[in-house]
């Protein structure tokens, strides 16, 4: 399978998104370009913009200990619902002392904070319902591992954008270890003012449907989500067998402009792999419809595949960009796209920019070939690179 003899197997994915969490859905929506975006004026009143906001139930969370009720505590309760019933077997299999959890967040409790700031005004002392403790970055892991009573390791990482890729890369250091044998690791950001206008402010936010790699994109939509992988050293399934992480310290927010760093962080996980370019049947890219970033990410594929035609699309289309969530969510994709052997539609104007490499984007979800490897993108503020190579070994 892999030249590292690590075996680094995810479980089925437990996620609670726009396109809900049915897995069959979410496919079906991959498959067909289903965009999941709605036309929410919430941040920006009078103003809609085209945003992802996860509008299915969420569990209730009064009977919670105060400091985890949360929106995003109640975005991932429904992803580990969602990990049906993996989630009772692992508790019954491994001890409670030998299951990690590792996630990902930009946002934690921070919408939370933003209602006790509208409650008490701006300035004013914040009410009995104010808790602090859930806007802190550590709070996901926290809540996952006090709810399922869990011992082992637990921490929260937050790369911006990477972050929810790095909870997996995290979680397959942490099985080499030895030091668990179970992690639960996955990544969730919730829809706020924080980050609706702090990306408006960089002038990085599409009012409409985001077009990535289209000569007419303006930029972003943001969404938000959950998703969870069970990370074991199991072997079978799907694996993660590589990943690669790299850190431009090129500006704060603006990407390497030839995509030194992306382009790193791919070669660094087909290496970890021991993979070719001709290996991989589908890349899922980070492409957020921003003209530097797209321009960066087409330079960098092309650097690392050459030649070699690997089909491309940028999910973000459908689900908008959930920032701390997006690398597992978009893991999860890959995942789907192994399992169901589907390639996620790329979803634009098809008017593709001219001045970029060429990409061969994806416009038939049937592949031309067993799908065997996929990788996916995920990039972030401050040149923070990340790169995951999953493959189907059964």
């Amino acid at each position: 399978m892999t030249s590292n003899a690590l075996f680094c197997r995810l479980s089925r994915p437990g996620i609670a998104s726009c396109f809900g969490s049915n897995l069959d859905d979410i496919a079906h929506a991959l498959a067909h370009g289903v965009r999941g975006l709605s036309q929410v004026d919430r941040y920006t009143p009078g103003t809609p913009l085209s945003l992802g906001p996860v509008t299915q139930a969420l569990p209730e969370d009064a009977d919670w200990p105060f400091n985890h009720r949360s929106r995003n505590n109640r975005l991932i309760k429904a992803a580990l619902d969602a990990l049906g019933d993996q989630l009772p077997a692992l508790l019954e299999r491994v001890a409670p002392e030998r299951i990690g959890v590792i996630m990902g967040s930009s946002t934690s409790g921070v919408s939370e904070t933003e209602d006790a700031i509208a409650r008490t005004g701006a300035g004013n002392d914040f009410d009995d319902q104010y808790c602090y403790y859930r806007q802190e970055l550590g709070a996901p892991s926290a809540f996952i591992a006090e709810h399922l009573g869990l011992k082992g390791p637990q921490w929260t990482i937050s790369t911006a954008c990477t972050s929810g890729a790095r909870a997996l890369s995290a979680a397959r250091r942490l099985l080499a270890t030895g030091r668990c044998d179970a992690v639960i690791a996955g990544g969730a950001d919730t829809l706020c003012n924080l980050t609706v206008h702090g990306f408006s402010s960089l002038d990085a936010v599409s009012p409409t449907p985001c077009l990535p790699f289209s000569q007419h994109r303006r930029g972003i939509n943001i969404g938000e989500a959950a998703a969870l992988f069970i990370v074991t050293r199991d072997e079978g399934g799907i694996q993660l067998t590589g990943y690669g992480e790299t850190s431009d310290a090129h500006h704060i927010s603006a990407p390497h402009p030839d995509g030194d760093g992306a382009a790193r962080a791919m070669q660094r996980a087909l290496g970890m792999a021991g993979r070719t370019p001709t290996d991989i049947g589908y890349l899922n890219a980070h492409g957020t419809a921003t003209p530097h970033n797209d321009a960066m990410e087409a330079r960098a594929i092309h650097r690392v595949f050459g030649d070699v035609a690997v089909p491309v699309s940028a999910t973000k289309a459908l689900t908008g960009h959930t920032l701390g969530a997006a690398g597992t969510l978009e893991a999860a994709f890959c995942w789907l796209a192994l399992e169901r052997q589907l390639l996620p539609l790329h979803v634009f104007d098809g008017a593709f920019d001219s001045a970029l490499p060429p990409l061969a984007l994806v416009d038939n979800a049937t592949p031309t070939a067993p799908l065997k490897a996929a990788m996916s993108n995920v990039f972030a503020f401050g040149g923070n690179n990340a790169t995951l190579l999953l493959e189907r070994t059964s």
